[in-house]
């Protein structure tokens, strides 16, 4: 099993007690900001299920019907994960409307906080490596799972001062405040996430340093070559796929061509992980024929 879907599954079970966790603290007190917390962490457990799929479909090598591979799986998690964010910010804010109509007191708000950051920092210390592994992995959906995880903790240290101060103040309505700005934290992080993973549905460049990168690569390699033109790359998960024009000299040799072209894929390759590299070869002075034949 890859490293990437044992970090899944690692990130199902995290979520689960996590949930179990904040679901028990709202319990204890009874705090519409405490059961918003609670609320998005539902989404967490859900998004954690599709980040197994798809990491798992991601995984997959090519296939007839799929040529390049299934990489782009990872990136519809990621706007699933996104959707179901903004979902949870709807729920939230729908609870919390409630609990402006009937504010309740907060029952035993010192033992539901303490049980509600033992959640916060179990949830910590799994975005940290989420997001860490994520880019090391170059998992989109790891990575999307790791942000919306660090979110979470934002969310739960905000409602953690807000019960404070609704203890400290008396104003009930303060609990439904607090959950009303949760959801608006969480809408704009399900937008972030939405956000990021379109680009990488609509085949984004690869960042300027590693685009710069992979010209220099090419510009060390490219021996008795006399041009590389026509350069484009786009990131599919963890693929990186590069394609670009050489000019070689019209004397050269198909087999010199097609070495130089080795040396600057095998260069690439191992320089930038998951590099699927393309090279079209062109002489600088192109002969011409009265037709070509395509197999």
């Amino acid at each position: 099993m890859e490293r990437s879907l044992k970090i899944a599954l690692g990130s199902f079970f995290v979520s689960l007690v996590v949930l179990a966790i904040k679901y028990a603290a709202y319990w204890i007190t009874g705090s519409v900001a405490l059961l918003s917390d609670a609320l998005e962490s539902i989404i967490n457990v859900v998004s954690a299920l599709a980040v197994i799929l798809s990491v798992k479909i991601a995984s997959q090598p090519p296939d007839e019907e799929h040529p390049y591979g299934h990489h782009k799986a990872e990136y519809l998690s990621a706007v699933l994960v996104g959707s179901l964010i903004v979902v949870a910010a709807l729920a939230i804010m729908h609870e919390a409307y409630m609990g402006f109509l009937h504010p309740k007191p907060i029952d035993a708000a010192w033992t539901g906080l303490a049980v509600s950051s033992i959640a916060t920092i179990i949830n910590v210390a799994w975005a940290s490596l989420l997001i860490r592994q994520g880019r090391v992995q170059r998992s989109a959906s790891l990575v999307a799972d790791g942000k919306h995880l660090m979110a979470d903790v934002i969310t739960s240290v905000g409602v953690v001062v807000g019960v404070v101060l609704v203890v400290l103040t008396g104003i009930t309505q303060l609990d439904a405040a607090i959950a009303a700005l949760v959801a608006v934290h969480v809408l704009w992080s399900g937008w972030g996430v939405l956000k990021e993973s379109a680009s990488g549905l609509l085949d984004e460049a690869a960042p300027p340093e590693e685009l710069a990168r992979i010209k220099e690569i090419i510009s060390l390699n490219a021996d008795d070559a006399i041009e590389a033109h026509a350069l484009r790359t786009r990131h599919a998960g963890k693929a990186t796929f590069i394609d670009f024009h050489l000019v070689v000299s019209a004397e050269m040799s198909v087999g010199q061509s097609h070495d130089i072209c080795d040396k600057i894929e095998d260069a690439l390759r191992k320089a930038i992980s998951g590099a699927i590299v393309t090279i079209h070869v062109e002489p600088e002075h192109k002969a011409k024929h009265k037709g070509i034949i395509v197999v």
